[in-house]
């Protein structure tokens, strides 16, 4: 069973020659506006497996002349198959640690003496716990100290680093400001080991491990910059598109402590490790005319245009052959002669993409249409990885198929229920206990016991303790209930709202398991029971709490299952992928674009608003301060207005999707 598919949804084929260069010579012309070595990988798997092949060189030859080799490790997702690769070498290979030393980088602070959700304890849960080094080559910050001693212990800890020569190796992760362990913006290039507090959106990242941002600390002691490098080495990891836009600010930006990875540019033996979907916006990748001659396909034509009218400031039909020219631009006037032959199939290309019927038109001409006319009606699925993702993603595109009369069913993945505030708890069971006294004289033993049991609970409960598994269900079904209303609401009858409550979701912290069998096999019941003609699923992958991510994993295994199957529902099926509240498709990716009135969209906006726990109350709003329905209004408004700045119809607001084929 596959289940990270996702992983391997590319939405542009990059040419290899963007990412191997045949020579040095022509890596040297692809890279020049890149002022760190990068190396980028098809996968997180193969890249992380060279940055362990090349720790692994370097402790055998420490071994050898009998050295230490000194790894200064994190914990975090970022090292997670680096280390698995190296616990495998430890267990096939019989790559022995026993002259490894390992400084952490960081560890959070304060801690209670016997927290668990420390950033040692998850280092040594992923990798140490597994190989043979002396537990007395471990050394880590203390994150249980007294504050009056923070400032010698630290001095103290540099001393160590450099009673062993100083450090071999230094293995980052790049966080979502810039950070390097966790140096915040504003870091200075001479900063040593110290207690620094830590940024809003590091500490929004860290609750994943400790349940809940209010019991998150609020500071780290963390290695410093000029510690980090004096590394003889350095290896920067990232992987995945969230992590895009700073690797294109540290690789190419200007060296700032805005961005403390930037610092790294002035290392002489530092590495970056990507894949793809991180090396997204790298010139190399994104606007490879500006470095090389160009392999040309259809998408990377209409980026090249999209990004030509944003520089000259044009819609693409008045583009000219002067504006290809001077911005390097002149291989499209070789291969198709002139600008208008360009300018003609780029901009029919894109008002293809615009359809009011999101399920295909009936008896009609469906040869440039997103979506074929037959079937008709559609049996639709909607994934909502949330009790909200539905609306919030693509709330307009519903209440269209379902006008239009396909039958819409909407999948709610998991319950949701960690996003439900305590206050929305004690709210309904005001209103049960209320029930159960005006009709019934108090008589239901069990609501009456519930309540008291449940207030008693409440009233004590402190920051990071876990909700017994009555509250869990309780804002599971707050939320269930609100996801019906805004199903009533857009017409779509109950029998066709399922709630999957897939069990990795159900751990009662940030923190969820694995995929696993069981999940997909819901999916799959699912599936095999609608036999949809459409299946629309959450293609955001960057979502800060990782979620949709394995809901989409979920998704895509059940698919690949019932492909190796030879389903035959599946061969009379597309899949779109649509985006939610933090992120929209780049418009050169964009298969269908359904137009949104303003009546629709005010529709959208109220069915959004149904999900009343999820308004100002919702514990996961990120660093962006706008309401779910604001962030996708102007998301919807911005998609328009892109169209509209390149000389297509004007709209109110659009709905971008991207379609999914199966490997």
């Amino acid at each position: 069973m596959k289940t990270n598919l996702s992983s391997q949804i590319t939405l542009n084929r990059v040419s290899p020659r963007y990412y191997k260069p045949e020579n040095a010579f022509e890596k040297s012309v692809l890279t020049r506006f890149e002022k760190i070595p990068t190396d980028i990988f098809e996968s997180a798997e193969e890249g992380a497996n060279q940055i362990a092949y090349e720790i692994a060189q370097t402790i055998k030859e420490k071994q050898k002349v009998g050295k230490f080799c000194v790894l200064a490790l994190t914990g975090g997702n970022s090292p997670r198959n680096v280390y698995s690769e190296l616990i495998r070498m430890h267990q096939q290979e019989k790559l022995s640690f026993r002259n490894v030393i390992v400084f952490n980088l960081y560890e959070y602070y304060p801690l209670a003496l016997d927290a668990v959700n420390s950033n040692f304890n998850a280092l040594k849960e992923m990798f140490l716990d597994h190989v043979d080094i002396d537990k007395q080559n471990l050394f880590t910050p203390d994150g249980t100290i007294a504050k009056d001693t923070i400032f010698e212990y630290c001095k103290l800890y540099e001393q160590r680093i450099a009673s062993f020569g100083g450090i071999d190796i230094a293995l980052l992760g790049i966080g979502r400001v810039g950070n390097i362990a966790f140096n915040e913006p504003g870091s200075r290039l001479n900063s040593a080991t110290r207690l620094i507090l830590l940024d809003n959106a590091s500490r929004n990242e860290a609750a994943k491990s400790f349940g809940s941002i209010e019991s998150t600390p609020v500071s780290s002691i963390t290695m410093g910059v000029s510690t980090i490098l004096a590394a003889k080495k350095i290896f920067l990891m990232a992987w995945g598109e969230d992590k895009a836009h700073m690797i294109n600010n540290c690789v190419e930006g200007a060296v700032t402590d805005n961005i403390p990875a930037s610092y790294i540019q002035t290392h002489n033996d530092a590495h970056v490790v990507i894949d793809l979907s991180a090396a997204a916006n790298l010139t190399r990748i994104q606007r490879p005319w500006l470095v090389t001659s160009c392999e040309w396909n259809d998408k990377l034509i209409r980026s090249a245009i999209v990004w030509l009218c944003a520089i000259t400031k044009k819609p693409i039909l008045k583009l000219t052959n002067k504006d290809y020219n001077e911005n390097g631009l002149s291989e499209l006037l070789a291969l198709y002669g002139s600008a208008y032959n360009v300018n003609i199939k780029i901009f029919n290309d894109f008002q293809h993409t615009i359809t009011g019927w999101p399920g295909g038109k009936p008896n009609a001409d469906d040869t440039y249409r997103p979506e074929r006319a037959k079937p008709f009606p559609k049996r639709v699925v909607v994934f909502s990885p949330h009790p909200d993702d539905d609306v919030i993603s693509m709330g307009g595109t519903i209440r269209r198929l379902v006008e239009q009369k396909h039958e819409v069913h909407v999948a709610y993945q998991t319950s949701g229920n960690i996003a439900v505030g305590d206050e929305e708890v004690i709210r309904f069971l005001h209103f049960i206990n209320g029930f159960n006294q005006l009709f019934i004289e108090s008589a239901d033993k069990v609501i009456n016991d519930k309540y008291a049991e449940i207030r008693e609970f409440l009233k004590d409960k402190k920051d990071g303790d876990m909700d017994t598994r009555d509250i869990l269900t309780i804002k599971g079904l707050i939320r269930r209930g609100e996801a019906r209303i805004a199903c009533m609401y857009n017409n779509i009858p109950l029998n066709r709202c399922h709630f999957l409550d897939l069990p990795f979701y159900e751990t009662g912290k940030i923190q969820k398991n694995p995929i696993s069998e069981a999940d997909v096999e819901i999916v799959r019941a699912l599936l095999r029971e609608v036999k949809p003609h459409q299946i629309f699923v959450a293609g955001d992958l960057a979502d800060p709490h990782g979620t949709h991510r394995v809901c989409t994993d979920a998704v895509f295994a059940a698919i690949d299952l019932e492909k190796e199957e030879g389903a035959k529902w599946l061969k009379d099926c597309r899949i779109w992928m649509y985006r939610g509240a933090w992120a929209e498709w780049e418009i050169e990716h964009i298969e269908m674009a359904v137009p949104i009135s303003p009546e629709e969209l005010r529709a959208k906006r109220n069915s959004i608003l149904k999900h009343q726990s999820q308004m100002e109350s919702a514990p996961f709003m990120g660093n962006d301060e706008r309401l779910f329905w604001q962030r996708s209004e102007e998301r919807n408004r911005g998609t328009a207005a892109l169209y509209d700045s390149l000389g297509l119809a004007s709209y109110e607001a659009m709905e971008a999707f991207v379609e999914y084929i199966p490997l």
